[in-house]
């Protein structure tokens, strides 16, 4: 794995992808894709990037077709022989017409893909409780990286919350990969009636886990950042930043980063994330979800007239 800051190292393969199956799972589209070579390079945490909008020449491409996009694996099988295909899953939620065009898409039609990329959850060494946090289809991950930690015998612990019971993702199928599992929603239409902030407190005493892993929405992964640390637990938080290239072109998902000597940098979600220690990332830069450039960044502007 390359070091956080360096060029991307890890292999990274670009197929034409079949789509071998598609369904809706509640607000959300889980589509399944022939994708050779990707399920054996790939881990928990990582995302693959799409083109959108079929083969069109760029002169004649819709504005919204233009950029890839980057949706995180939910879940790989590798071919066990040549009779078989490799296979990757992820889950669509159609919010503009790119992503409304990809869920379109009929069993048998191929789209250009790229992946595995980004920086996969880091898993620990030793046997200890986990606690896992979903929002909305954040969760798609976290089941992929269930499996692997149970693997290690580690007890794990999901949390998935949304705004409405059609905004969870994997509920139904959560008790197959976690030891215990607490359901939320703002409107309490399943599950408990609140945020993922009010029950994780709850489970982390219940845990008494070590690591935390999240992905979702900026601001519940900032909650579960603080609390983490409330109760000595380590967040791992995947974010949720727009990537318009996937490969560390086009610096659009830049975020505030402290590294290990103290110093905020601007790094790149789709290279050097999606997945960061949440003690490092500068919440304090995030208003309504979206960072500024902190003072102290490294390389920041100065104010004119400043010495």
């Amino acid at each position: 794995m390359s070091k956080r800051g360096d060029a991307r190292v890890d292999p990274v393969v670009h197929v034409d992808a079949r789509l071998v199956a598609t369904r809706p799972a509640g607000d959300y589209q889980y589509m399944t894709f022939a994708a050779p070579g990707v399920p054996d390079l790939a881990r928990p945490g990582q995302f693959v990037a799409l083109t959108i909008g079929g083969p069109a020449p760029l002169q004649t491409a819709r504005p919204a077709h233009l950029l890839r996009r980057s949706f995180s694996l939910h879940a790989v099988s590798p071919a066990a022989d040549r009779s078989e295909e490799d296979i990757l899953d992820i889950v669509v939620a159609a919010n503009g017409p790119g992503t409304q065009w990809l869920v379109n898409l009929q069993v048998g039609e191929s789209v250009d893909l790229v992946g595995p990329m980004g920086r996969p959850f880091p898993l620990p060494r030793e046997r200890v409780s986990c606690v896992l946090v979903g929002g909305g289809y954040g969760s798609a991950p976290l089941f992929w990286l269930a499996s692997a930690l149970r693997e290690r015998g580690c007890r794990v612990e999901l949390v998935l919350g949304a705004a409405t019971k059609d905004r969870l993702f994997g509920v139904d199928k959560a008790q197959r990969y976690a030891d215990g599992v607490t359901v939320v929603t703002d409107d309490g239409s399943r599950g408990r009636k609140g945020w993922v902030s009010d029950v994780l407190p709850e489970v982390l005493r219940k845990s008494d886990a070590s690591v935390v892993y999240a992905c979702g929405p900026m601001g519940m992964l900032e909650s579960v950042t603080r609390i983490s640390g409330e109760f000595g637990a380590v967040a791992q938080v995947a974010v949720e930043e727009s990537m318009a290239c996937g490969i560390g072109v086009c610096m659009t998902c830049v975020m505030p980063i402290r590294g290990n000597d103290g110093v905020t940098r601007m790094l790149r979600s789709c290279v050097e994330g999606p997945v960061f220690r949440g003690d490092r990332v500068r919440w304090d830069a995030y208003d309504q979800g979206w960072a500024a450039v902190p003072a102290d960044t490294y390389g920041a502007p100065h104010a004119q007239g400043g010495h």
